[in-house]
């Protein structure tokens, strides 16, 4: 369904509309705030808004009965996408930039707009190698053997020096 532009005033008697969703001619005039317009006035706009598509109209006798066709969330869309278009270029983030510059919107009502979920997983953590200390809590005893075996070298070279 195509939602075309209204003026001000038809935006100001859709807000009415939107609110008793179906109606009569006489329940507009009854919930229609002060100054209350002329019966002439709004028979007008309840055509223009009928001939636009915002309004269905059904006969039950000599009067019409009216039904909202264009919800208030559909209109709202429209508007939003038609000022997207018409002065950000397309972008949401233009948009969201000058709500929260203006203080139209806090990083604090966004918090629950933008809930991430992120799960972090534990990696695999391998345990430190201490390599040093280890030599030196456990020696090993290759290590040991070698010493001994330069002792017993040693203990050659003095008998053969002997001899």
């Amino acid at each position: 369904m195509k939602i075309n532009h209204l003026t001000a005033a038809e935006e100001n008697f859709m807000k009415l509309f939107w609110k008793m969703e179906s109606f009569y001619l006489k329940d507009v005039m009854e919930q229609h705030p002060e100054p209350k317009p002329h019966q002439n006035t709004v028979s007008t706009y309840l055509k223009i808004l009928v001939e636009k598509g915002y309004l269905s109209t059904i006969k039950e006798g000599r009067i019409f009965k009216y039904s909202v066709l264009v919800p208030l969330d559909g209109y709202k869309k429209f508007l939003l996408k038609e000022l997207s278009h018409n002065f950000f270029n397309h972008s949401g983030k233009e948009i969201l930039e000058l709500l929260l510059s203006e203080k139209l919107i806090s990083q604090e009502d966004m918090k629950g707009y933008f809930d991430l979920k992120i799960e972090i997983k534990p990696g695999k953590v391998e345990e430190p190698k201490f390599e040093v200390a280890e030599e030196i809590l456990n020696p090993k005893k290759e290590k040991k053997t070698k010493g001994k075996e330069k002792d017993k070298d040693k203990d050659k070279k003095k008998k053969k020096k002997k001899d």
